[in-house]
């Protein structure tokens, strides 16, 4: 199956790396910024089929909707879903390579 036939990749659109994330990485828990109507049950195993890791649990929160202002135009930032995956012990996701 080539990378455009996989559902998968348009479900998990890109990892979320901050502060907060990667202090989570060293209890093997990942973040991704998924798609608004996934779902658990689709995140786990889009996640397993991807990185070719076994999911433990699945946590997922919608951000809040902020407002923001360019000149006199108001609007909002755009929304994602954050779901927060954590991996079995024995498993991990390299998202940078070391030399």
């Amino acid at each position: 199956m080539s990378l455009n036939q996989n559902p998968f990749i348009s479900l998990v659109k890109y990892p979320i790396l901050t502060e907060k994330t990667i202090q989570l990485l060293q209890s093997n828990q990942y973040s991704f910024a998924v798609d608004k109507k996934a779902n658990k049950v689709s995140i786990k195993s889009a996640i397993e089929e991807l990185f070719d890791v076994k999911v433990v649990s699945v946590n997922t929160s919608m951000r809040p909707l902020k407002r923001r202002r360019v000149g006199k135009f108001i609007g909002h930032k755009p929304r994602h879903k954050r779901a927060i995956v954590t991996l079995a012990p024995e498993n991990s996701i390299t998202f940078f390579e070391e030399n």
